[in-house]
């Protein structure tokens, strides 16, 4: 086996399939890139059993072949060799001699007939979305997320497409993400739960780029992603999950209109202070046309205050101050809008045009201290 690429372009494809390697696993084959060289192209493949990336590049193909070549030794190799022509020799025996110039470096590999390669997905029902809109609607709801294992559900986005509209919620027990955007065409209803870690590492991958597409495609308990050169394929999560519409109220008693800017720095400076182990929550007192933000802990306070647009009852209520840091950084507005209704329902950040619906719950506080 011997074929020859360019440097830069498969440092880009390892950074990419890295991401699904293994590093704790029963069974070290997973801790390889699976490669196969044919037809002027390279292919290079990672597969962790819950995630799985192939990425293809360009090659100058001597002598087809696969091989198994450790990743993170392979990646430390190819990182350190300088952006020219890399040739790779494979022998039988699965040794690979990797030359760059005068740099010659030799690393031991094995036989891919054990590796699990990825499963060939019907390519019939494909359905388009913008690269740059599903990397936010992830970004926007991926901290929703639960990382307890016990409810596996959870662990999950819930990713719906109903006609035109695609329907991305998560939700952690304490908060609901919900983000909806608008497709180019109508497709046939999609119902499935994709694991947050996958996620996490198709969005690390997406690119920023509106003009970019990209394809996907669902079976009964896998979705693949493919993109240019590179496709992604992840198990889903085969559970129902929560009726989210059935947690989510129109209803308020106080509604405010909030600078985003002013309210996270507010935020920020408040959490100088708060303490895991104290769990101490940030307090908003509404009155008139303003909110009064208090933080207290055993190490310092912080008092603050913010220009309001306010309809309703006053109201003071407390929050975890990391959740709600984490809705305003999702939001793009200058200005959020806030229903909360008394000090143990749950309050909505919510958009007008219904694209974004964020739930938090209030935290229970002693309102003497």
């Amino acid at each position: 086996m011997i074929f020859h690429c360019q440097q830069n372009e498969i440092v880009n494809a390892i950074n990419t399939g890295i991401k699904a390697i293994s590093t704790r696993t029963t069974m070290p084959i997973l801790e390889c890139f699976y490669l196969e060289a044919s037809n002027d192209e390279l292919k290079i493949t990672s597969n962790n059993m819950e995630l799985g990336i192939k990425t293809t590049i360009p090659a100058r193909v001597e002598e087809s072949g696969t091989v198994c070549l450790n990743a993170k030794m392979l990646s430390d190799i190819i990182h350190k060799l300088p952006d020219e022509m890399i040739r790779f020799n494979i022998n039988d025996s699965f040794m690979a001699v990797i030359s760059c110039g005068k740099i010659k470096m030799t690393i031991g590999g094995q036989s891919g007939d054990d590796y699990p390669l990825l499963t060939e997905i019907e390519r019939e029902k494909c359905i388009t979305i913008s690269s740059l809109g599903l990397k936010d609607i992830i970004r926007q709801t991926i901290f929703s997320i639960s990382d307890n294992e016990t409810t596996k559900v959870l662990t999950g986005e819930h990713f719906e497409i109903n006609g035109d509209e695609l329907r991305v919620s998560a939700c952690d027990t304490h908060r609901i993400a919900i983000r909806k955007m608008q497709l180019k065409e109508s497709y046939d209803a999609v119902d499935v739960v994709i694991p947050g870690k996958s996620l996490i590492e198709l969005n690390k991958i997406l690119e920023s780029d509106a003009e970019k597409n990209v394809n996907l495609f669902v079976t009964n308990n896998t979705v693949m992603f493919e993109m240019d050169n590179t496709i992604i394929l992840s198990r889903l999560i085969e559970a129902k999950y929560l009726n989210i519409n059935q947690m989510i109220s129109n209803d308020f008693e106080t509604k405010i209109v909030v600078n985003k800017k002013k309210l996270y720095d507010c935020l920020d400076r408040a959490t100088l202070f708060a303490r895991e182990s104290e769990r101490k929550p940030i307090i908003f007192n509404i009155y008139d046309e303003r909110m009064a933000l208090n933080m207290n802990s055993t190490i310092g306070t912080a008092d603050d205050e913010l220009d309001i647009e306010k309809e309703g009852k006053n109201l003071m209520i407390g929050f975890n101050p990391k959740f709600f840091i984490d809705v305003i950084r999702a939001i793009d507005d200058e200005e959020i809008t806030i229903y909360m209704t008394n000090q143990k329902a749950p309050c909505y950040i919510r958009s007008n045009d219904g694209s974004y619906n964020y739930l938090v719950l209030p935290v229970q506080f002693n309102a003497s201290v």
